[in-house]
């Protein structure tokens, strides 16, 4: 085999051998929902369509959940003065947790005038997670109180989810999880066994092997790179 093609054999199986597969899955996965809302009012039925959006930072052991809106919903036949607007709403929890989640929000910065959309603040709540897995967060019912009223808004397009999370139950990780893993290898010196390893071992193996691979393909390349001068005379 000539000199380029057995260096360019080489340094391709390195580079074949070399990288290891990440098997970690998206923290977050988010998206806009148009979301229809059928409300009941003081004065009768009103609907609207908003495009919602639910957003996830970690805070703590927990969440912070911020839920937008998009397009204002429901209308007042009369002007509503600064302050006199209170939202609020539940998200619905799927996937593995359940229940609803409650937000809320500041009043009306600026007043609202009459037979307008409602512009609704954002709204926001905690979510401390009580089971590990990928728990969604889907719009629910959206309650509005002013001037004394309340209007309730439910959705009447079963909606899909906005928001998905791949969360750890609170108290699942941290010092508890690092006293599993003393404990594990305690176990396994004692009885002079082999303590037991897992993906996460497996994964660690299989990247110190394959960085091996690659250190030993780029070094046979530079010593054929190196050697190949003699060899030709």
């Amino acid at each position: 085999m000539s000199y380029p093609k057995r260096t360019a054999a080489l340094v391709s199986a390195a580079a074949l051998a070399g990288p290891v597969l990440l098997l970690t899955a998206p923290a977050a996965q988010a998206d806009v929902v148009n979301v229809d809302y059928q409300c009941k009012t003081p004065i009768g039925a009103k609907s609207a369509v908003s495009p919602i959006d639910i957003k996830g930072v970690r805070s703590g052991s927990g969440y912070r959940i911020t839920m937008s809106w998009q397009k204002g919903v429901s209308s007042s036949p009369v002007e509503l003065g600064k302050g006199a607007m209170n939202p609020s709403a539940t998200i619905r929890l799927g996937g593995a947790d359940s229940g609803t989640l409650a937000v809320t929000g500041p009043a009306n910065a600026a007043a609202i005038p009459a037979d307008t959309p409602i512009k609704i603040s954002d709204l926001s709540g905690t979510y401390t997670p009580r089971k590990t897995g990928k728990v969604t967060f889907t719009a629910a019912t959206l309650t509005i109180k002013a001037l004394g009223t309340t209007t309730t808004c439910n959705p009447s397009n079963s909606p899909g989810p906005s928001l998905t999370l791949d969360v750890t139950a609170a108290g699942g990780s941290g010092s508890s999880s690092s006293s599993s893993s003393s404990s594990s290898s305690s176990s396994g010196g004692s009885d002079g066994r082999l303590p037991q390893t897992g993906p996460a071992d497996s994964a660690v193996a299989l990247g110190t092997l394959g960085g091996s691979v690659l250190l030993a393909g780029a070094a046979g390349a530079l010593w054929l790179t190196r050697r190949n001068p003699a060899v030709r005379r």
